[in-house]
């Protein structure tokens, strides 16, 4: 590495004695990062992999932060022609946004809860007003005000006492998921001096307003480990430590039942889950296991009156099901069957109400809701009459209600907050998301849900949407969006900013690929372990699909992708470069083999099974097999643009800096290769709404820039 620095100062040595012309000629033709490399070998099961950018997992090295920062140099150089052009499409999606926004209010415990913004300001306003919505506001918390001094900034874990009177609330100025707890005094305003470091942000009060549980993380690892009991006004110090999760593949985390009666501690891995409880009013008393864990068996419950309603895959209920089981008799052996498993229907959520039950599906991708009164007298569905929707319920945290609170939105439907009557069967729309600028209307766009054959004969559904008016002609530029990892689905939404794309001609698509769960439990099992390349050739497929049938071509055709979704670009990226013209991957987890060798880093040990354990050699040459990283090789890929944060502890920032580094060694083509990492932000990119605006603006310009759109 010191070698590396006397070439960089050879290099400014060199600059300042040469002829003006040179800086200029830089300037107008920018010279790309070299990284230094440093041979690392890396072997198990026999294999011997050569990492020459391993050094780079070193934040504190100056050499890597001189790395990072001559990419970002690069970056602003390579697109400075676009600058104007990038704070022409932030003012353009600003412009669509309410600012002066709020929330639809909610009835909580007696008082009305109200999120809103103000004009000009990035962060939320927490407010309530008590008994009524024309009482006078009190505001518990200015986002604005806190921020102050921060270069990043979120508020999270907001949690109201019982009786009203305190709040115990989270703050993170890293980006690396991990917050400081503090209680403030609602009444005085008083924020009172204890810190509880190093949580989830998360917390939990019992009912007797002094007890306080919440998560802590490992230093190392951040993994969620062990659950604390904090009595108000106490040292942190001498909180009681009621849990803790020792193995590695689980997660833990606490919470309240809707019904107030139960504080429940989780234990979750990606295929098992187990619960505690212990009764609110009881804080102290020892939490009793609800059903122990049991391998492959998922479940999570819900307290109402003399029993538990649990929502599990027993008995291989891949779909799920809902079962029951008395308050007195919670072991596995006494649940009892209240909606059976069904091979066609997922059952995602469900939510209990005193005289309802409502459950949230999905059949053949779309989302259902149905409603049901306990005493048996009326069932039914909402009625939904498109196939690119997204619903579900939301902000039910009252129990003695007949009113049902969900949203619903569509790729060219903003969306709506609706509050809906069980027993009349009337609903009102609280809220529909207002598009200002004066140029939106929901009729110019045409959304659609289509079928691509994948290579084994399965049909891919694929979520499209564009402005009237195009040809299939095969000169549509065209942005697809994958994600599918973890069972997460990505449903059709509506995006303000998106409309910065269509309204310029491109298409947007969102392929519903293996590794979701899209279409059920199955679809999620033939996209992981050692089915995992099905996510990436399902991708591939869907755009042979969209090029065959002339929505666009490959000189029109770009991938995007973030964290795991930057996995599946980047691995198709390698399988079938040839097929798309640009590829935007965030914060992409390309490095999969090293980081699921190294179980002292975050996340690793609890992915063992969604990735494999690359500890075992069948699952290790699996995982190489299609890693990014591992597969890069010296032909022309697309043109691309990489983007990270410093601090993200979901993708560590060296997986896309090595990455990067190793595609600028191998590529053969002349096509653009940027690499942009934020240095005050994590995983989730800018923390300021309008912030985070400008960083979807870069890579819209990324882009139309490639597509020769500049206005």
């Amino acid at each position: 590495m010191k070698f590396y620095s006397s070439l960089c100062l050879l290099c400014v040595i060199f600059a300042t004695s040469c002829k003006k012309e040179k800086p200029q000629d830089e300037q107008m033709n920018p010279t790309p990062p070299t990284a230094q490399k440093i041979e690392k070998h890396l072997e198990i099961h026999g294999d011997v992999r050569i990492d020459d950018y391993y050094w780079m997992n070193d934040r504190e090295n100056p050499e890597v932060i001189d790395y990072l920062e001559r990419e970002n140099d690069y970056y602003e150089k390579m697109t400075a022609h676009t600058k104007d052009f990038q704070n022409d499409l932030f003012e353009e999606m600003k412009a669509r946004i309410k600012e002066d926004d709020s929330s639809v209010p909610y009835l909580y415990n007696g008082y009305y809860y109200i999120t809103r913004y103000e004009t000009g300001k990035d962060y939320p306003i927490f407010t309530r007003k008590k008994g009524s919505l024309d009482a006078e506001e009190e505001i518990m918390f200015d986002g604005n005000e806190m921020a102050k001094g921060h270069s990043y900034f979120h508020l999270a874990g907001i949690n109201v006492s019982p009786d009203n009177k305190l709040a115990a609330f989270a703050i993170d100025t890293v980006s690396r998921r991990n917050y400081t707890i503090q209680i403030k005094n609602l009444e005085t305003g008083e924020i009172y001096p204890q810190k509880i470091e190093l949580t989830t942000g998360g917390s939990t009060w019992a009912n007797d307003n002094e007890t306080l549980f919440y998560t802590r993380k490992d230093p190392q690892t951040l993994r969620s480990d062990k659950i604390y009991r904090h009595t108000f006004g106490s040292n942190p110090e001498k909180d009681v430590l009621v849990f803790h999760e020792e193995d590695e593949t689980f997660r833990s985390f606490v919470y309240k039942t809707k019904s107030d009666r139960f504080i429940v501690i989780g234990s979750a891995s990606t295929l098992t889950t187990e619960y505690r409880t212990v009764n609110a009013n009881t804080p102290t008393a020892e939490f009793e296991i609800f059903s122990p864990r049991d391998r492959g068996v998922e479940y999570n419950i819900a307290h109402f009156e003399d029993h538990f309603y649990i929502l599990t895959n027993k008995d291989d209920a891949s779909n799920f099901k809902l079962m029951k089981t008395a308050v007195s008799a919670t072991g596995s052996d006494n649940w009892e069957e209240v909606i059976p498993h069904r091979s066609d229907v997922l059952l995602e959520d469900f939510e209990i109400f005193k005289d309802y039950l409502v459950v949230s599906e999905r059949n053949n991708g779309l989302n259902k809701i149905h409603i049901q009164r306990w005493d048996g007298s009326d069932a039914y569905y909402l009625p939904f009459d498109n196939e690119t929707y997204t619903a579900y319920t939301t902000q039910n945290l009252e129990f003695n209600t007949n009113i049902l609170r969900y949203g619903y939105n569509g790729l060219t439907q903003p969306a709506a907050v609706i509050d809906f009557n069980m027993e009349t069967k009337e609903e009102t729309i609280m809220k529909e998301q207002e598009v200002l600028g004066g140029e939106f209307n929901k009729d110019n766009y045409e959304s659609e849900r289509i079928w691509a054959t994948a290579a084994d004969g399965t049909k891919i559904p694929v979520s499209i949407v564009y402005r009237k008016g195009i040809q299939k002609d095969g000169s549509n530029p065209l942005l697809q969006y994958g994600y599918g990892s973890y069972g997460s689905t990505i449903d059709p939404y509506f995006s303000t900013t998106r409309l910065s794309l269509l309204d310029r001609g491109f298409i947007f698509a969102i392929a519903h690929i293996r590794g979701g769960e899209y279409l059920g439990r199955q679809w999620y099992e033939d996209g992981k372990l050692l089915k995992k390349k099905n996510t990436f050739t399902d991708f591939i497929d869907v755009s042979k699909h969209l090029i065959e049938e002339g929505y666009t071509s490959s000189e029109h055709l770009y991938a995007m992708g973030g964290s795991a979704g930057g996995l599946l670009v980047g691995a198709v990226m390698n399988m079938a470069p040839e097929l798309y013209n640009g590829v935007v991957a965030a914060v992409p987890f390309v490095d999969v083999v090293t980081t699921m060798l190294d179980d002292s880093i975050p996340l690793t040990t609890g992915e063992y099974d969604e990735w494999g354990n690359p500890n075992e050699e069948e699952s290790y040459l699996y995982m190489k097999s299609y890693s990014p990283y591992d597969n890069v090789e010296a032909k022309a890929y697309p043109n691309t643009l990489v983007t990270t944060g410093l601090h993200d502890s979901q993708v560590q920032y060296w997986e896309p800096a090595k990455w990067v580094a190793k595609l600028r060694e191998m590529k053969t083509d002349s096509n653009i290769l940027l690499f942009k990492t934020n240095m005050d932000a994590g995983h989730g990119g800018a923390s300021g709404r309008f912030e985070a605006l400008k960083e979807v603006a870069m890579d819209y310009a990324f882009l139309l820039d490639l597509e020769g759109i500049s206005e």
